[in-house]
């Protein structure tokens, strides 16, 4: 395995296999097939036809389609089949900066194949080939990828917080960070895929931070969802990438955009073009829509950046 196969892991499904999920006249996910047979045991809330997955109309309010997706998904559960709960509800929209159509427990949002986001955090220390990264090695307990590689700070971006607000609670549970240290992380960016595995649809936009930390910082977990911590050498990040799969599926993306913003991937390698062209997709909506953003944008230094 290389970085560029590392990459080549994020392809597509076939969409034309896929039934779209949706809401109000638009497509909002992707849902398999077996998935929607499911769902056409619910006839009072969607109208699931070969062509697509909609729910009714009826269903007119934020709060309405949130409590009838609940109900739903409530029901699937008890039969089997979907995840533990999360009991954290996720935005449904057509992009990122829409208001919400409906908020869905982040356990089922893989099986409507809506977006999710995240933020994601590559901590390092010292620069050039002297740099080192913190890496976390995540719980045996996850729900999703228990014992791999994971960033010194991640999470998934829930309904009511803004992406720094998120970021600053995940850098104090996951990484006893304080709140100014964390304002000092960067945005620099976003990785987007979307994929099928056994979860569903995975249909994601990561959003990225870089932050320099001190030689003297050490992370310690308070959240339980980190085993423990290693400061590696980025040579040796670079190696387990490319030579093993210990890292989580998506962690692996952000490392790699991390490495070409920071000159480690070189456009003298052949495999450069793939690894740049194929860590965002076009089709994730985020480009603003009419109407104001839901999401108040930060203020002061790190305004910067936008």
């Amino acid at each position: 395995m290389s970085l560029v196969d590392r990459i080549r892991l994020f392809r597509r499904p076939d969409l034309s296999t896929l039934r779209p999920f949706v809401i109000e006249g638009q497509r909002l996910g992707w849902i398999l097939p077996a998935f929607a047979e499911r769902l056409a045991k619910f006839p009072a809330v969607f109208e699931a036809g070969a062509d697509a997955v909609r729910l009714k109309d009826r269903f007119d309010s934020y709060e309405r389609r949130s409590e009838a997706l609940a109900g739903v998904v409530d029901a699937l559960a008890r039969e089997g089949g979907l995840p533990k709960f999360r009991n954290e509800r996720y935005p449904v929209a057509k992009s990122f900066y829409d208001k919400p159509l409906l908020g869905l427990e982040r356990s089922a949002v893989p099986s409507f194949g809506t977006l999710a986001y995240g933020v994601h955090l590559n901590g390092y220390v010292g620069q050039g080939r002297d740099m080192k990264m913190w890496i976390g090695r995540r719980s045996r307990n996850k729900a999703t990828g228990p014992l791999k590689l994971d960033h010194i700070v991640a999470g998934g971006q829930p309904i009511g917080l803004s992406l720094m607000e998120n970021l600053i609670k995940e850098c104090a549970e996951e990484a006893a960070m304080s709140a100014d240290l964390a304002r000092q992380s960067r945005p620099v960016g976003f990785t987007s895929y979307l994929i099928q595995n056994h979860e569903g649809i995975r249909n994601d936009v990561l959003f990225c931070y870089d932050i320099a930390l001190a030689e003297d910082f050490t992370p310690v977990n308070t959240d339980g969802e980190i085993e423990e911590f290693y400061l590696w050498p980025i040579e040796r990040v670079i190696e387990v990438l490319a030579t093993t799969e210990e890292f989580k599926f998506n962690v692996a993306m952000v490392i790699i955009d991390f490495l070409v913003r920071h000159g480690f991937v070189a456009p003298e390698d052949p495999t450069y073009p793939e690894i740049v062209l194929n860590m965002r997709i076009r089709d994730h909506f985020l480009a603003r829509s009419e109407g104001p953003s839901p999401y108040p944008l930060p203020q002061g230094e790190g305004a910067r950046f936008l």
